[in-house]
């Protein structure tokens, strides 16, 4: 039964992997961008909510109301006016820019902050449990964070191909000249697609920042979790990100169920064997 709450748990917190993921996934699904800076910009959302918490002393949950549209904003000021500038068939640049960014982020949280490690308290929360059996249970706050992955790749989903700006999001990675024809201003489109990204990273940073404990400097760490994710499950494919968290998360857990030194190591190896094995990962986007 050990192995069975372990796996569990790693299944619980593939959901957190997801939501890293999700918005780094659809960034490059729409505008071909490896933004280097996303991990940063998770722990930027975390830091965001440990200010309006202790200003405002709202629940973590809660400061998600401020929090998402603020990161939402900021995502497509950061589009609009530096990183659209960079976009073109060279992908240099924009790699260049998002690197310069990360350090940028990193530097200035620390040198606001200090290095020191920060932890958000959600209350009662954090330990509530729901038992299942004598030998398992489940913490709620796992299972919320799980449920509501579920909803934001739902939700991303049914936006990329039931709505309007899910078809100018697809139009526009496909043909920049055409959708301009139409009327329609790829530059716009593209700082709505980082707002949509940021927003999702606000919910991601929330989740860690009351998860465990987080600092300046591991937004690369969060950037290879959810790159590992986008790849395993298969690049384009949003369910398929859901399941590319969840079977890192699962890996993690068995291996630190075998050594608590293998964690980290054991989901890097999983992602090392899939890239081997069948780099277009287990469910890539299907092209009609």
């Amino acid at each position: 039964m050990d192995w069975v709450n372990s796996i569990t748990q790693g299944i619980l917190v593939g959901g957190l992997y997801a939501m890293f993921a999700a918005g780094l996934s659809l960034i490059f699904g729409v505008m071909r961008l490896v933004n280097i800076a996303h991990g940063d910009l998770v722990v930027l959302a975390a830091y965001l909510a440990l200010v309006v918490t202790t200003t405002l002393g709202l629940d973590p949950l809660t400061s998600l109301l401020i929090i998402v549209p603020l990161m939402a904003l900021i995502g497509y000021a950061l589009q609009r006016f530096l990183l659209n500038r960079t976009l073109g068939d060279d992908l240099l640049p924009p790699l260049l820019v998002t690197f310069g960014l990360s350090v940028i982020l990193q530097n200035g949280l620390m040198e606001i902050f200090t290095p020191d490690s920060r932890k958000l308290q959600a209350g009662a929360i954090e330990t509530a449990t729901l038992t299942l059996s004598s030998d398992l249970s489940l913490g709620i706050l796992p299972l919320l964070q799980f449920g509501v992955a579920v909803a934001i790749i739902g939700g991303l989903q049914l936006l990329s191909y039931r709505t309007a700006w899910g078809r100018a999001f697809r139009a526009t990675s496909d043909d920049q000249t055409t959708v301009q024809l139409v009327g329609v201003d790829p530059r716009h489109v593209f700082a709505m697609a980082m707002a949509l990204s940021l927003a999702v990273i606000a919910v991601a940073g929330v989740f860690l920042a009351v998860r465990a404990n987080f600092d300046p400097s591991m937004g690369p760490a969060r950037l290879i979790f959810g790159f590992e994710a986008v790849i395993i499950g298969g690049l384009g494919n949003l369910w398929g990100t859901l399941a590319g968290g969840v079977i890192l998360g699962v890996a993690q857990a068995i291996g630190a169920k075998i050594d608590p030194g293998w964690q980290l190591l054991a989901g890097h190896l999983v992602f090392l064997i899939v890239l081997a094995v069948r780099p277009e990962g287990f469910f890539p986007r299907v092209q009609h």
